[in-house]
């Protein structure tokens, strides 16, 4: 009998949800039992076997039977989804009572700290920043800078090369002949980057180390606006009872030449370990920009003068926060970096 067999297809449908786990076997069980090739479907094909007489009354069996199935599938798989919102709810709870985990960020390197520094000072001052390449031609590194191809900077043992022509530039004074060949005046710049000499790796020394070259062009610039520059300089950096001093020194790029030194910022003069008893410290190297280096560039020597210094980046550190090793900054350790 139909009615029998509508029975059983019933029964046997709702156990099968009853014990199925998960959506995808729910819906497996739709198509077998509803789908069109379904047992329920096939039951609907046979009715043209049915006496007319019958088929209303079978007809209305095989639709009980369906919305009977569909009501525990829909009733089942809304229970399904529930479960599975409330689990996920679950895993994804929050103990805002617990402690905030600490994040840990980075910080600047003593490097930057002074460079940053050094940056502020000069552009207060009314100077720019300027960049140049760390690979430079031998003309921008020596003979735009008045050295000439026998002097003793220029030896292998010193400098870095590349090729004949292509070396590593030891001093970021490159980038100042760059910018005087831009024939743009005045210029009022400072020029910080990383150059390279080969030195052996001490307290002091560095195949790899940072300078902030400083240079000013103008008219009728003199060296006392090269002292007045440096003197309030060394006031900001170093605090307002810094004094300067100025030795008589040779660089083959300007003329006359000199090295400052200032008074102790740790025994204001008097003389202690820091400045080795002597009171005094050497900071920079400076000088008005030789006339022949200026010609090199297409500056007039007659109509313009100019001065120029040099820092070493490290040296201003080590002294800033008084370490007495320069290996301490590129060694990575967190425990001397922490402190900064």
């Amino acid at each position: 009998m139909i009615s029998e067999q509508l029975e059983k297809i019933r029964e046997e449908a709702i156990r099968q949800i009853s014990q199925s786990e998960g959506l995808d076997k729910l819906n497996e069980i739709r198509v077998s039992v509803l789908g069109k090739k379904g047992e329920l479907t096939g039951i609907l094909k046979s009715m043209k076997d049915v006496a007319p007489e019958d088929r209303p009354k079978v007809g209305q069996l095989v639709n009980e039977t369906r919305e009977a199935i569909e009501k525990v599938l829909e009733e089942t798989k809304a229970k399904m989804e529930a479960a599975a919102r409330d689990a996920k709810l679950k895993a994804e709870v929050i103990d805002v009572t617990l402690p905030a985990k600490k994040n840990k960020v980075g910080h600047n390197h003593p490097n930057n700290v002074a460079l940053e520094e050094l940056e502020r000072i000069f552009i207060g001052m009314g100077y720019e920043v300027a960049e140049g390449p760390e690979v430079e031609r031998d003309y921008y590194n020596f003979e735009a800078l008045n050295i000439p191809a026998d002097h003793p900077a220029k030896d292998e043992q010193d400098t870095f090369y590349i090729s004949g022509d292509i070396l590593l530039r030891t001093q970021t004074s490159s980038t100042q002949v760059h910018e005087m060949e831009k024939g743009k005046l005045p210029i009022k710049m400072i020029a910080p980057g990383r150059v390279f000499r080969a030195d052996e790796v001490d307290a002091t020394h560095s195949p790899s180390f940072h300078q902030v070259e400083g240079l000013v062009i103008d008219k009728d610039v003199t060296f006392a606006d090269l002292k007045g520059t440096l003197a309030e300089f060394a006031k900001q950096l170093f605090g307002p009872d810094t004094k300067t001093k100025f030795r008589p020194h040779h660089f083959p790029f300007t003329e006359p030449s000199a090295e400052m030194d200032v008074s102790c910022f740790k025994c204001g003069g008097k003389g202690c370990r820091f400045c080795k008893g002597e009171g005094w410290i050497e900071i920079l190297g400076c000088g008005m920009v030789h006339p022949h280096v200026l010609e090199m560039s297409g500056i007039d020597p007659n109509e313009y003068t100019g001065f120029a210094f040099g820092v070493g980046l490290e040296r201003i550190a080590l002294l800033k926060y008084e370490i007495d090793d320069m290996r301490l900054l590129y060694e990575n350790d967190i425990r001397f970096l922490n402190q900064f």
